[in-house]
């Protein structure tokens, strides 16, 4: 067995920014080996690569945040089955009133699922200032910095850092991050909140990630809506995802 295998398992702990990419690298290795190529210094970049991407997967996996919630929310009360629902499904639907606390809880119900780490967990508002009023409230509820573990982006402002696990940010800004990233590699999970507003922005990337589901087992989708429209979404999404 080439040695060259050794290193698939060991890419579930890297980044997904670096993950894809050293997929590549390792399948052109293993080309370059079939046909009896010399890929030595290749091997060489490739390891070193491995190794600093592993060691930032680590650093991200200790530095995550303690996970407090809001009991009196009533969402808290269904915390059981959204992450049964997380656990066995790619793409999942949540209905929730106003006030539900679904904007505050999913993101740190996701956190504790692990998620967040290899990537962001990237969540979308239809305004700016409900992006940023959002990201301060996770931020206090988990006692972090906003800006740093949890933090936003919005037009002319980004309020990021490399140690973020959750970034909140308006739908028009994820659709425009499709055009330098079409996989969103940045993301392990993303949460399009108050879908059922259906603006454009919201169709169009709605549309986007019906089809990068299919090409992405790795990424979870969380879509909110209105009592409504919940299964509207729902039946959308069952033609590329398993179980909705």
């Amino acid at each position: 067995m080439s040695a060259l295998n050794e290193f698939a398992a060991a890419l579930d702990e890297t980044l997904l920014v670096d993950r894809h990419r050293l997929r590549r690298k390792l399948k052109d290795m293993r080309e370059a080996e079939r046909r009896g190529k010399p890929f030595d210094q290749n091997l060489l970049r490739f390891q070193q690569e491995l190794v600093d991407s592993q060691a930032a997967f680590r650093a991200r996996l200790q530095q995550r945040p303690s996970i407090k919630y809001d009991e009196q929310l009533p969402i808290v009360a269904c915390k059981g089955d959204i992450v049964a629902a997380l656990q066995s499904h790619q793409v999942i639907v949540v209905a929730g009133e106003t006030g539900s606390g679904k904007s505050t809880q999913l993101p740190k119900i996701c956190l504790e699922l692990g998620r967040g780490v290899a990537g962001m967990i990237g969540h979308t508002q239809p305004r700016r200032i409900a992006a940023r009023t959002i990201a301060a409230r996770i931020s206090d509820e988990l006692q972090v910095q906003l800006g740093r573990e949890v933090g936003y982006q919005v037009r002319f402002t980004d309020a990021t850092s490399p140690q973020t696990f959750i970034k909140l940010m308006t739908d028009g800004l994820l659709l425009a991050e499709t055009q330098s990233d079409r996989w969103l590699n940045r993301y392990d999970t993303l949460i399009i909140d108050e879908a059922h507003e259906r603006s454009l922005n919201i169709d169009f990337l709605l549309g986007y990630l019906h089809r990068l589901v299919g090409r992405r087992p790795d990424l979870k989708l969380i879509i909110t809506s209105a009592t409504i429209d919940a299964e509207r979404f729902a039946e959308h999404f069952r033609s590329v995802a398993d179980e909705v």
